[in-house]
């Protein structure tokens, strides 16, 4: 990655941890000039990626971030945490792969299975699960939503409940603590419930910043999780909370 977009990515990664970034503590951060950080925030602010204010910038909701943009935040945390998705799936599997940018990450090492099942909601998933030979791979149908990639609606909703797995990677957007997971958006929050309820295990994917957010829609209690699965920055009320409602806590390290 070059180094101008890197740069873009590491601003965009602290909008999504604080909300808000400077343009001086950014220029010393990155030894760069303000003019060059302006550049950058505008830049960001044409693609609607940040809202841009005097002296710095403003997230704009995350939940409207396309993808493509998602996809650069947290990218390490993020590919930690697939690599210790996929140790715990085992060969004749058959597991859902919930929509989101960490379980993007999942699938990306998936090659060395020689037989695994795959659904997935997700475009951009199955289009990378086409890289790989010996998977069967299964898409439910649905309405498609740009900017997460993800088919939702009745004809999703319909094939879930035909089906059965091993074990569900659920990507959410925050956490209540002693309540459980949510997402911004409702109609996918109805399908992740029906997957939940076709899965034997549900394991939680979300990188340390999920812990300080909350979405609109209420997808499950933390009695429906078995695992979740986070990098080394969570925080330890959090993983105390977890444990507390009985939810094993994987670090990936």
């Amino acid at each position: 990655m070059k180094k101008t977009a890197l740069r873009r990515s590491r601003i965009l990664e602290a909008l999504d941890n604080f909300g808000q970034v400077n343009v001086s503590e950014l220029s010393k951060e990155f030894d760069v000039s303000e003019v060059t950080i302006r550049n950058d925030l505008a830049n960001l602010e044409k693609n609607k990626l940040l809202i841009r204010a005097h002296g710095g910038a403003f997230k704009t909701n995350t939940h409207a971030i396309p993808v493509t943009e998602k996809k650069k935040i947290n990218l390490d945390a993020k590919k930690a945490i697939g690599k210790a998705a996929a140790k715990m799936i085992q060969e004749n599997d058959s597991i859902i792969l919930d929509s989101g940018t960490t379980t993007f990450e999942i699938s990306n090492n998936l090659g060395k299975f020689e037989r695994l099942s795959v659904i997935s909601n997700a475009l951009d998933i199955i289009n990378n699960l086409a890289n790989f030979d010996n998977l069967d791979v299964m898409v439910p149908g649905g309405f498609l939503k740009e900017f997460s990639m993800s088919l939702v609606g009745p004809m999703a909703e319909r094939n879930f409940k035909q089906l059965h797995c091993n074990k569900l990677f659920l990507g959410v957007d925050g956490f209540k603590s002693d309540v459980g997971v949510y997402t911004y958006h409702m109609e996918e929050a109805y399908l992740n419930q029906l997957m939940i309820d076709i899965a034997e295990e549900v394991i939680v994917v979300a990188d340390s910043s999920k812990f300080k957010k909350i979405g609109f829609a209420f997808i499950a209690g933390f009695n429906k999780i078995h695992k979740v699965i986070t990098d080394n920055d969570i925080e330890q009320e959090y993983v105390k909370m977890l444990e507390r409602n009985n939810v094993e806590v994987i670090i990936a390290n």
